[in-house]
């Protein structure tokens, strides 16, 4: 079963609680029940109740914003209409965004790489029209700050989605102008490794997620090579 026939679960919904909980709980009779607290539908819970409210961030949501995050994830035909319920209660709800990355902050402190992977597939939503809205960026920037990411880690973040070949490489690592050959390849090391499409199951990201890093991956090795052209590295 695909994670969106599951992600309406009572059984999550229980499991999280508050108001990302609430908002599940509030749709569980719609939904195939699974009695397990996949870590796989938390994390897609965490995405569609995000996504719903980026879509009011500039104060005028439409049908097409859902839209955009069913063709970005690939969410079946017959799936489609439990997940708009999610998306739609989200959006509707009164709770500000801040009270549901708050508690998705706390869902996953500690595991830092999981938050990163909730951020990426917001910036993919952000992306699809190939421009981020100011609206857009301040609530994305919001979010990384109660999910505990330090400005330039959200630059970093910001820098593998939106035109990495116009962006500063350094930026798009994370790196100082100033770093030298081994901090650079440490860095972009590490970023690979978290990225890596097996890293992100082990860490339970769905399957129908792992477009993240692959093209997370692809901005990444951009920055690496563009920095290796301009100081000689091997």
């Amino acid at each position: 079963m695909s994670v969106w026939g599951k992600v309406g679960g009572a059984a999550a919904g229980l499991a999280i609680g508050g108001p990302v909980g609430a908002l599940v709980g509030a749709v569980a009779g719609h939904f195939l029940i699974d009695r397990e607290a996949d870590p796989g539908v938390v994390f897609t819970i965490a995405i569609v109740a995000l996504a719903g409210k980026m879509s009011r961030a500039d104060g005028v949501p439409s049908d097409r914003d859902f839209d955009i995050f069913r063709t970005q994830f690939g969410v079946p035909p017959d799936e489609a209409a439990n997940v708009r319920r999610v998306f739609s209660l989200a959006r509707q709800d009164v709770a500000g965004f801040e009270h549901y990355a708050g508690q998705i902050a706390r869902l996953f402190v500690g595991n830092p790489a999981v938050l990163e992977d909730i951020l990426d597939g917001l910036f993919e939503i952000a992306k699809a029209d190939g421009v981020l809205h100011p609206c857009e960026a301040r609530f994305l920037e919001k979010v990384a700050e109660i999910f505990g990411f330090a400005p330039n880690e959200y630059r970093r973040i910001r820098a593998s989605h939106f035109a990495p070949e116009l962006t500063d490489p350094y930026v798009a690592l994370g790196l100082s102008y100033g770093a030298d050959e081994h901090e650079i390849k440490q860095t972009y090391r590490r970023l690979v490794r978290e990225n890596h499409p097996d890293s992100l199951m082990a860490r339970g990201v769905p399957p129908e997620f792992l477009k993240l890093a692959t093209d997370k991956l692809a901005a990444i090795n951009s920055a690496y090579e563009k920095i290796q052209q301009e100081r000689g590295l091997t």
